[in-house]
């Protein structure tokens, strides 16, 4: 081998991490179609290493087609850019278990996986009687209910019933104020397409809901994580934050926090939101959460009268996940431009499911089946609580109502290494840094408590800890 090839061998590695770089920042669109690349001893200094080193990636990749060069000009982003790839937006702090690897897993359908860290509940605690007789009602109904587009705000006496339904949150939202749409997801994904340009600010909380960065993420905007208390956000962070990033938007859940089943207190709700209307930031509340309440908690977008709130929900978590429909409430001289924006990305909504979400939120069962839950949902609280607590797993609090148990677990385990351990026996968690923005919740893990209830459970997580010791 002669001198020149085992330098290349050499340095090879270092070429990799080189080239690996700037294919990263071409799939996440940091470098675009036709960008100019960094020059070759800027880029050397940024990856400490060689110019000759970047000079022999830059070459590689233009081999490769990724890049083309210009004499005397440098290298450029070839024409055929890669596909989008969320995954590499974003730092890749425990990438191996991350909001993909969860919501991949957990949406995959198998009679030996067991699925504590999803976000709904099984198939048998959800109303299916109720479904049943409302699909029997939508097959009698008129012929354009099954067959023709939906209006552009979605189905009149459905967003009727949906403002009597926010009036009890004291929302005062007429119907003419509210859009449907096909899910709580889609409902943030227009409205940052509203409101958003790449490169500005969102506030999320720290702990979220993990799709928030993932949705974020693919409007190429900043996310900043304010760390949340028991009451609510941090409101001396939350106040740092605008002061020193200046956010166009904070996405939040007020009702039942996912994922501590933490509850706004009024306190905090009134400072958040005259913080919010002196930085003329706009709030993006989800309630997907509000019919598993106990107590009904305070809503920003009460307080506020949606001036600078917009309130979201969808009826997946306490109706269906299979019949997708949701809504927006906004602010009157939003909803036209609102409504461009859903007619220019889907067109319509699906008629079928409004009217069939309609007939079945209707049904006096409906409300039966929801007060028979909510006392179910309490007895496996504690039951969870309980079990949990024999392997030193503790609640961060003690929710009243909903779902979800955030829990730290003992003597400092990484939630990813318990995660991975348990999906080798089938059982799906959900590990604390996929919801943290900051990656400091690596203690911590999410426990579904109506999933709780598998036999292997804490038998795998009694294994899983202790080879985390080790």
């Amino acid at each position: 081998m002669d001198i020149s090839a085992a330098v290349r061998e050499s340095t090879s590695p270092r070429i990799d991490r080189v080239m690996v770089e700037i294919r990263r920042r071409i799939a996440s669109r940091q470098l675009t179609q036709g960008a100019r690349l960094p020059s070759v001893r800027a880029f050397a200094k940024v990856m400490q290493v060689s110019t000759s080193t970047v000079v022999e990636a830059y070459e590689r990749l233009a081999a490769d087609g990724a890049i083309r060069s210009r004499p005397g000009s440098g290298f450029y982003v070839a024409n055929a850019v890669a596909p989008l790839s969320l995954a590499d937006i974003g730092p890749r702090l425990d990438r191996a278990v991350d909001p993909f690897w969860v919501s991949r897993l957990a949406l995959e359908d198998g009679p030996d996986l067991a699925k504590p860290g999803c976000g709904w509940m099984p198939a048998s605690w959800m109303p299916q009687e109720v479904l049943r007789r409302a699909m029997r009602t939508l097959g009698r109904s008129d012929a354009h209910h099954l067959t023709d587009y939906s209006t552009p705000l979605g189905y009149a006496p459905f967003r009727q019933f949906l403002s009597g339904r926010l009036a009890d949150q004291g929302i005062h939202a007429g119907a003419e104020q509210i859009m449907l749409v096909e899910s709580g997801t889609q409902a943030i994904d227009h409205l940052c397409r509203f409101l958003l340009e790449p490169g500005q600010t969102v506030l999320v909380d720290d702990p979220c809901y993990f799709n928030f960065h993932a949705l974020l993420r693919a409007h190429r905007v900043k996310i900043v994580g304010v760390p949340y208390a028991p009451t609510g956000p941090d409101l001396t962070r939350f106040e740092q934050a605008l002061e020193d990033h200046h956010p166009r938007l904070y996405i939040t859940n007020s009702a039942i926090h996912n994922p501590t089943g933490a509850v706004l207190s009024p306190a905090t709700a009134h400072r958040v939101l005259m913080l919010a209307g002196r930085s003329n930031m706009t709030i993006i509340e989800d309630d997907i959460f509000a019919d598993f309440e106990e107590d009904k908690a305070p809503r920003l977008a009460a307080f506020d009268g949606l001036q600078h709130v917009v309130q979201i929900g969808s009826f997946s978590k306490t109706l269906s996940a299979s019949v997708r429909c949701g809504y927006i409430a906004a602010p009157k001289h939003w909803v036209e431009p609102l409504t461009d924006m859903k007619i220019a990305t889907g067109f319509s909504g699906s008629q079928l499911s409004e009217v069939l979400v309609y007939s079945a939120l209707r049904d006096i069962q409906y409300r039966r089946h929801i007060d028979a839950v909510k006392a179910r949902l309490a007895r496996a609280r504690q039951a969870a609580v309980a079990s949990l607590g024999t392997l030193g797993i503790v609640p961060w609090i003690e929710p009243d109502a909903g779902i979800f148990l955030w829990c730290r677990l003992p003597n400092g385990a990484d939630a990813a290494t318990v995660a991975r351990h348990a999906l080798t026996r089938n059982v799906v968690l959900a590990p604390g840094n996929i919801f943290s923005q900051a990656q400091a919740a690596s203690n911590f893990m999410r426990f579904n408590v109506s999933q709780c209830d598998d036999p292997r459970l804490i038998e795998i997580l009694h294994g899983a800890l202790a080879e985390t010791a080790k």
